[in-house]
């Protein structure tokens, strides 16, 4: 099939190579001319594992083009996909200006009959709202379709090439057949719908994660009080089918673009047919509050934080991302600045991003975890990286000025921590007794 991607954003681009890598021509469209020209030079605008390497294959198979050229490369195509951003508002609500823009671009460039799919996640009746846009603007036939992104940052591609399960929304039955060919070579778990169903799938299905999350730290803040182990209780909870085992990793909260974003929006749904989604609004309240874990671990072991020096490990707000939009470290590192202490900070990727986004006198750019943990007072991880689970932590008492850390992941096992000489702190779980060794500082 022929097909156009507006957006060569997280959704747009991963799309539109996976769509690519199936066999279909693609272009992907984005109005930042600097983007399509990077995009060309196969330079990926996101960092995703594994994303420049399908890009080249598919540009030298000739399936794949960039372009910003919308009205070319709706002409070209049979079907177009819209996957532009829908950032918050200060209510909650989705911003939709992009959508709408990208809908009445696309009918006036429209040449024959069309079918407009929606990937961006939109709030229930958005779809019929594209449908009057582009009907204003051209006298062509065409059909709406919702197909709800389900990809997670960090893997990304392999969720699209492989997903769990693939939901189509549409009104014309006849369209059925073509969009279920077109997904079949992802998955045989297609699940057809009406339009406002898909569109509020994603958003239930995104609430109900956050709901996991919000539900299994709280779970972790009672152990804390009581001497249980959350990762033992997570454990036995999700040996029982009707719960699953999934989304019940307890730390200091969910972030990214998601999660928060469509959280607030379906409140903001809610709120707008008059119903108050009180259980949604105690989530994202509970989510607020969790990530200050890691300041009361740092009071508790530390007294007051001014003049300390506080590594930090890890700010995207996942592992295998550069992507910190709404992470924990953010607020996290905010909260800590304005307490006095002072900061070394290090990523394995997000660095760049978070540096040009915040950046502040009191923090130190570090080149390596151990960099970061030289001489601090404390260490608190923050992303679950790979690379923070592999290091050594006998040897961050050697270079340490107090041998403290917050793991705010509970990424280490009580074998790791056990004769580490490490006073550790995590989320939920029984806090081990220290072996300690002697000291010696380095440097």
């Amino acid at each position: 099939m022929e097909i156009a991607v507006i957006g060569t954003g997280y959704v747009g681009l991963v799309s539109g190579i996976c769509f690519a890598e199936m066999g279909n021509h693609v272009i992907c469209v984005d109005q930042d001319i600097n983007k399509i020209e990077a995009l060309r030079n196969l330079a990926s605008p996101i960092y995703e594992p594994g994303i420049e390497t399908f890009m080249e294959r598919n540009v030298q198979a000739e399936r794949l083009k960039f372009s910003s050229n919308l009205i070319e490369a709706v002409r070209q195509s049979e079907l177009i996909i819209i996957a532009v951003g829908t950032p918050s508002l200060p209510s909650g609500e989705a911003n939709l200006q992009y959508i709408e823009q990208a809908a009445g671009e696309i009918g006036r460039a429209m040449n024959g009959r069309k079918i407009v799919a929606t990937k961006s996640t939109v709030p229930v009746g958005t779809n019929e709202k594209i449908r009057q846009i582009i009907a204003g603007q051209t006298e062509q036939p065409f059909d709406i379709v919702s197909i709800p992104e389900f990809l997670r940052e960090g893997s990304a591609i392999q969720d699209t090439l492989h997903p769990d399960r693939i939901v189509i929304g549409l009104d014309n039955r006849e369209l059925e057949a073509t969009m279920v060919e077109l997904h079949s070579s992802f998955t045989d778990q297609i699940f057809v719908t009406d339009i406002r169903s898909a569109e509020m799938i994603k958003y239930a299905s995104n609430a109900f994660l956050a709901t996991k999350i919000s539900f299994i730290n709280e779970i972790s803040n009672i152990c804390e009080k009581v001497g249980a182990d959350v990762t033992e209780v997570a454990l036995g909870m999700g040996k029982d089918p009707r719960i699953g085992p999934a989304f019940l990793n307890a730390g200091i909260g969910y972030g990214g673009s998601c999660f928060p974003k469509d959280t607030k929006a379906l409140i903001q749904i809610a709120g707008n047919v008059n119903y108050e989604f009180q259980l949604l609004k105690s989530v994202v309240e509970v989510n607020k509050a969790q990530r200050y874990k890691v300041i009361e671990k740092l009071k508790q072991s530390l007294g007051q934080l001014s003049n300390t020096v506080i590594g930090i490990w890890g700010l995207s707000f996942k592992p295998n991302t550069d992507d910190i939009r709404e992470a924990p470290s953010i607020e996290i590192i905010e909260a800590l600045i304005g307490l006095g202490a002072r900061l070394k900070l290090y990523d394995p990727v997000a660095m760049g991003k978070f540096k040009h986004n915040f950046d502040h006198p009191s923090i130190t750019w570090c080149a390596n975890a151990l960099d970061a943990a030289a001489n601090a007072d404390a260490v608190c991880l923050l992303t679950d990286w790979q690379e923070f689970k592999e290091i050594s932590l006998s040897q961050l008492i050697y270079v340490m000025e107090q041998p403290i850390l917050i793991d705010g992941r509970n990424v280490y096992s009580k074998e790791q921590i056990e004769g580490a000489g490490l006073h550790y702190y995590s989320i939920g779980r029984p806090e081990p007794i220290p072996a300690f060794r002697s000291q010696v500082h380095v440097g």
